[in-house]
């Protein structure tokens, strides 16, 4: 589900479609580091996405802070600009190829690129 916690995206969503991650929106995810309201937010979400047997996309990572606050959280999945910037699949598959990690401080199992089709 696309930006948990904004706009549609009810409770009631959950167990009435087979989601099999749960997005966790960028307005969450820039506030983190405002104070303990926004960071909770984030760490219910994550745990609410386990609880359901799904997994977790952070949206707008930017900052190494972000990135870190994250991590620490246990989120598995993260995009955003901190990574790259979108790109043409041609580009992200140039990139998937190259050894080694995109971040050299990135522990993260799995990125998730954005990616355009033209």
């Amino acid at each position: 589900m696309d930006d948990f916690g904004t706009g549609y995206s009810s409770l009631n969503y959950l167990h009435s479609f087979p989601f099999d991650f749960l997005k966790i929106d960028r307005s969450f995810v820039a506030r983190m580091a405002e104070g303990d309201q926004a960071l909770q937010i984030v760490r219910t979400i994550i745990e609410l996405a386990r609880a359901l047997n799904m997994d977790e996309v952070a949206e707008g990572i930017e900052t190494p802070e972000q990135y870190r606050l994250l991590r620490d959280m246990g989120c598995r999945y993260g995009q955003g600009f901190l990574f790259a910037r979108p790109m043409p699949v041609e580009q992200v598959t140039h990139l998937l190829r190259l050894p080694g990690r995109i971040l050299p401080d990135c522990d993260v199992p799995d990125i998730v690129l954005q990616c355009s089709t033209t």
